[in-house]
């Protein structure tokens, strides 16, 4: 069979480039070896999500006595809560299917192998091979767990495992505090497991603005969880009489320190699953860490031949890999999209409190030789967020002093990750100070304290 193009990978990257192309005319195969939708389907975005509803609704209940409620015996029934998780999985990935019928789309399942002039072959789970020609081919296959001595024990685990445990473990190691540690940290704390964290940098979420790296951690704390900063892993031993693992770690300051747990949570990043393609006899080139390079339209140095998503040395993020897919596929059926502003990306983690930032933090605008305005209002000064009793967290943005332009935006607090796109919107807009503080927003919302902020970087703020 030919095809005007096929897609290696249906994750959020691959189905979205999938649906259109078909929008826009062309003949599509789009080639999975697991289940539609990728990991963020079934493994990360979606299925996260829910066992972090779980965890919001029974912290809500804990303290429902603060609303007049009164719950007693309060029961939690973890594999319900997994189960729930994957019940919601299942469900949006055959959404996914019924998506490909709907465009025509045809789905090849099995392991796609790369071949000059523009086939694939794929093997089927059988072992039976076939092979299909394309005008052009969109490599989607993402990324997987960098997993921390995985091969020497058998109890540090990665994202998949952490949401398929059959009980909850007492005490949890999570390595990393990025988005995908600080979640895990968060849920598994909220049902009852002591957590520690590792983080190797002096702030947790090392990649966000110094400010939330503060407040998260003050959070955390409040919470019990142990945030051990500047700090490695300096030997694990499995100690099988006690079924447990030891864990000696070492900080700046060389003094150890000896934890004993029962899972260890590996969140240091991701690989790209750019292995066994074909993509090396085939002359695609990737760089050292085995991404491969593209160029603002996602084209490869082989013509005919893209990438997209968590293939490339772009943002990890499932709302990246997608619009990566539609400006990608414009560009080869011949239209002009414009090329993705990756400064104008936003990044949501869904912890309690939430975390969403977008633009530059404070040091990097400094860094790029700005002056700035900077504001912030505190939701302790919010009256929704004291109705709602989530006072944890804040607003903070960053004006270019000498224009007004927006150069980023960073929040913390129950509720955030619903705010970002505003400040996202704006800044495509390029709306600059003077415009936000002439836009009202509601009263009581969690939204005022955008424009609370805004009106702080310029001495004009109401309620602080």
């Amino acid at each position: 069979m030919s095809f005007d193009l096929i897609i290696i990978g249906s994750g959020p990257g691959g189905y979205v480039a999938a649906i259109r192309a078909a929008q826009l005319g062309l003949k599509t195969a789009i080639v999975e070896k697991e289940n539609l939708g990728g990991v963020c389907l079934n493994w990360g975005c979606i299925p996260t999500k829910s066992l972090l509803k779980s965890a919001n609704i029974l912290n809500t209940l804990k303290k429902a006595s603060k609303y007049g409620i009164i719950t007693n015996n309060l029961k939690l029934d973890f594999e319900k809560i997994i189960l729930r998780s994957r019940s919601i999985s299942e469900n949006m990935n055959k959404g996914v299917s019924f998506l490909m019928k709907k465009n025509n789309i045809k789905i090849l399942y099995g392991k796609a192998k790369i071949l000059k002039n523009k086939i694939v072959s794929v093997k089927d789970k059988y072992g039976n091979k076939k092979k299909y020609n394309a005008k052009n081919i969109i490599i989607a296959t993402g990324a997987r767990s960098n997993l921390f001595k995985k091969k020497e024990f058998s109890n540090i685990i990665g994202y998949r495992e952490a949401m398929l445990l059959k009980t909850i473990p007492k005490n949890i190691l999570i390595i990393g505090s990025g988005a995908i540690g600080l979640e895990f940290a968060y849920f598994y704390n909220s049902i009852g497991s002591k957590i520690f964290i590792i983080e190797k940098m002096p702030y947790i979420l090392p990649s966000s603005d110094i400010d939330i790296s503060i407040q998260l951690e003050k959070s955390f704390k409040k919470s019990g969880i142990i945030i051990k900063k500047s700090s490695i892993i300096e030997n694990i031993e499995y100690l099988s009489e006690k079924k447990c693992t030891k864990v000696i770690i070492k900080n700046l300051k060389n003094n150890n320190e000896i934890l004993y747990v029962d899972i260890i949570i590996s969140a240091i990043g991701i690989c790209p699953n750019t292995e066994n393609l074909g993509l090396e006899e085939i002359g695609i080139e990737m760089n050292n860490t085995k991404h491969i390079c593209v160029d603002k339209y996602y084209s490869t140095n082989i013509k005919g031949y893209y990438a997209i998503g968590d293939v490339i040395s772009s943002i990890s993020l499932a709302h990246v890999a997608s619009y990566e897919g539609i400006i990608c596929v414009e560009k080869i059926t011949g239209l002009n999209p414009f090329p993705l502003n990756y400064n104008n990306v936003p990044m949501c983690i869904y912890s309690n409190p939430e975390i969403s930032y977008v633009g530059f933090s404070e040091k990097e605008a400094i860094n790029k030789g700005y002056k700035l305005k900077i504001g912030k209002f505190p939701f302790t000064a919010l009256g929704k967020a004291k109705v709602n009793d989530s006072t944890d967290g804040f607003i903070k943005v960053i004006f270019d002093e000498k224009y007004g332009e927006l150069l980023g935006c960073h929040m913390i607090g129950s509720g955030v990750t619903e705010l970002i796109s505003e400040i996202v919107v704006a800044r495509k807009l390029e709306t600059t100070s003077f415009e936000f503080s002439q836009c009202i927003h509601p009263h009581p919302t969690i939204s005022e304290s955008i424009i609370e902020a805004i009106n702080n970087a310029y001495n004009k703020c109401i309620h602080i």
